[in-house]
């Protein structure tokens, strides 16, 4: 389809015209599922990144600028930045995950010893002090992320560093 037609249909969204918009996503559909399922790799990501994207077209419709691409472009931008963030979003949660399951083994109710707990302080004292400290401010004192972030006045991504590698240290530690 041409650009114009799909200026026009897309003019037509931002107006609230629901069958100019059911018209786009037909036109358009075909070829923003196949970059989503190009990034995520996965058909149920794929369409949920599409259905995300749809409604992130709807209602910013008026947002697109003529003359900084082509309608389909701007299009594509918008799923290639819901696929993105997706991505990121897994990612974020797999570290969640693997910093909770350590954490869930390391505290375990049949480890409450206190062997155990001379070995786990053992092995908190084998980390280095940044990663004790920010391990003993997320996990004993209840601190979040963010909140050792700003006790710490670093930033968030070494924070998250930090706990991750010290709890895989830990868990190495104590053989787990």
């Amino acid at each position: 389809m041409e650009h114009e037609e799909l200026l026009l249909l897309l003019k037509k969204v931002a107006n609230g015209n629901q069958q100019a918009f059911t018209e786009l996503y037909n036109i358009t559909s075909g070829q923003l599922f196949a970059v989503a399922l190009k990034m995520l790799k996965n058909r149920d990501s794929a369409e949920e990144a599409l259905q995300e994207a749809y409604v992130s077209i709807w209602y910013k419709a008026d947002y697109y600028k003529e003359g900084q691409g082509t309608v389909l472009t701007w299009m594509v931008s918008i799923i290639r930045y819901r696929a993105l963030d997706m991505l990121r979003s897994k990612k974020v949660r797999k570290e969640d995950e693997l910093s909770d399951d350590i954490v869930s083994e390391i505290e375990s109710p049949e480890a409450e010893t206190p062997a155990y707990d001379a070995k786990i302080e053992g092995c908190m004292n084998e980390l280095e002090q940044q990663q004790r400290q920010a391990i003993h401010l997320a996990y004993f004192n209840g601190l979040s992320h963010s909140e050792v972030m700003a006790h710490l006045n670093l930033p968030l991504g070494t924070i998250k560093s930090w706990i991750r590698r010290g709890l895989t240290s830990l868990q190495r530690c104590l053989g787990l």
